[in-house]
């Protein structure tokens, strides 16, 4: 990662982005243009990174995930944002003054080297840790062979023998969508429920096999992943194995503000609440990408970066112009 000059301590910025993903820097750009003075740090740990390549982004298709990265850190440098390698430990309000409303409160960010930088307004766009079960090699495979989005990877391992593993509320639904790119598709319910009768129908009605028994570890061969175990000693042949892992928020941050993240209602981790633009219960903090929804892509979550920025110049922009028209006043009255 392209290493920007530290900021100095106590410096103020109308907006400090904690987060350098696709969603921080998608919302640098916009406030960059707009002519905001802004800081984005980064603690260099995107989402994807273990993602040899994204895909579903349009002119971006195939592109390694971290050039996209580096290609975005040097545009938004053209309007003036910085970009910096490091981490943000807490946020607290900086006891604005009397002139100010409460959402024009301002915000003393706190990094990891001690040195505090101040915001006007704070997006936090730390995205997601996702939380997979405790199956030997698994974590070793997350985004090779391990997957979690049809979308995402579906074509490169469309025809193969793909296992999908039972682990979430959302795993029937899976693997009815990754069916779509293969028949050859195996269900492991694994040490979760079975399918309920009316999924089971699915499944049967789709060609979908359902193979019971618990997942004990992954096999690979060259690299490769071959297969799963199960704790009877059957080897079950894959090239793909398809999960949905939990969603835990990077939110220390916001947790830090008094904001606590909320479960999902289809069982998949939690997420932050906010509105159509990101912003959250928090008057002035808004939140974009995986934090506010985890199954956000990267489109996505630079097209919701995007938003939050414009929500969060125009409300710049509205006190900006309540302070101009009392300075007006205090003007008009002192020449009376």
């Amino acid at each position: 990662m392209t290493q920007r000059p530290q900021p100095g301590n106590g410096d103020l910025y109308d907006v400090v982005i904690v987060g350098g993903g696709a969603a921080g820097l998608s919302a640098a750009l916009t406030l960059g243009r707009a002519r905001r003075s802004v800081v984005v740090i980064d603690g260099g740990e995107p989402r994807n990174a273990p993602a040899a390549h994204m895909h579903g982004f349009l002119s971006r298709e195939g592109l390694p995930p971290g050039q996209l990265l580096e290609m975005g850190r040097q545009e938004v440098a053209r309007y003036g944002v910085q970009v910096i390698a490091g981490r943000a430990r807490s946020a607290a309000r900086d006891g604005a003054g009397p002139d100010r409303t409460e959402s024009e409160g301002g915000f003393a960010v706190e990094l990891e080297t001690g040195w505090t930088v101040g915001a006007r307004r704070l997006l936090v766009t730390t995205g997601i840790t996702d939380e997979l079960p405790a199956i030997p090699g698994l974590r070793q495979r997350w985004g090779r062979d391990v997957l979690h989005c049809p979308y995402c990877h579906g074509w490169e391992v469309r025809d193969q023998p793909i296992g999908v593993l039972g682990i979430s509320p959302m795993s029937v639904h899976q693997a009815l969508l990754f069916r779509q790119w293969t028949d050859r598709l195996i269900y492991l319910p694994h040490i979760g429920p079975h399918p309920d009768p009316e999924q089971a129908e699915q499944l049967a009605a789709r060609g979908i096999r359902v193979v019971p028994g618990e997942v004990t570890g992954v096999e690979v061969d060259d690299d490769r992943l071959s297969g799963v175990r199960l704790r009877s000693g059957e080897s079950i042949p894959l090239q793909a194995l398809v999960l949905a892992p939990l969603a835990v928020p990077r939110a220390e941050v916001l947790d830090s503000l008094g904001l606590e993240a909320t479960e999902h209602p289809m069982g998949v981790g939690a997420y932050i609440t906010a509105d159509k633009t990101g912003l959250t219960s928090v008057p002035g903090v808004w939140a974009a990408g995986n934090l506010t929804d985890p199954s956000a892509n990267v489109l996505a979550s630079a097209a919701a970066g995007a938003t939050a920025a414009a929500a969060i110049n125009a409300d710049l922009v509205a006190e900006d112009t309540r302070r101009a028209v009392e300075a007006g006043r205090d003007r008009l009255s002192a020449e009376v």
